[in-house]
């Protein structure tokens, strides 16, 4: 993302695992938030779960609002490897419709996922998130965003 597009973006953060018996109503929480926001850009970090929901939502609006914009931020090339056959075709599916996919660096480091989050919210005026434990990645990513002064939209 470039400076000058953070008071248009949006990022999101989340569990990498949805409940199934919630996926339909976080979907739809989805919708209502990003419906009113007014943000052109929404940058997604690509990990399972709640990210791809997050970017499908933004897919789904584009087509009635095509001047919103999906950025892929992602830590590190390959990211996929290891996830179940299923998973993958979902993710290659947005990045193929993603308006652009960044890559953050090409190999798996340690810290390179909190690297991802940091970047999202520094670029973001917003964070939209699902959060319903107060300990990992992305209980961490939302605290990190209260502390420098990120509002958080919760779903």
């Amino acid at each position: 993302m470039k400076i000058g597009m953070r008071d248009k973006t949006c990022c999101f953060t989340g569990h990498r695992t949805l409940p199934q018996n919630e996926r339909d109503e976080v979907r739809e929480r989805l919708y209502i938030v990003l419906h009113k926001l007014i943000v052109q850009y929404f940058g997604s970090g690509g990990a399972m779960g709640f990210d791809l929901l997050a970017a499908e939502v933004v897919l789904e609006l584009r087509k009635r609002y095509p001047h919103i914009r999906l950025i892929m931020v992602l830590p590190y090339e390959n990211q996929e490897r290891g996830w179940d056959e299923e998973e993958v075709r979902r993710y290659h599916t947005i990045l193929e419709q993603a308006n652009k996919v960044v890559y953050l660096q090409r190999e798996y480091r340690c810290g390179c996922m909190l690297r991802r989050n940091r970047y999202l919210v520094d670029n973001s005026r917003v964070c939209v998130a699902y959060c319903t434990r107060v300990f990992g990645g992305t209980a961490y990513t939302v605290n990190y965003a209260k502390r420098v002064g990120i509002p958080i939209l919760y779903i």
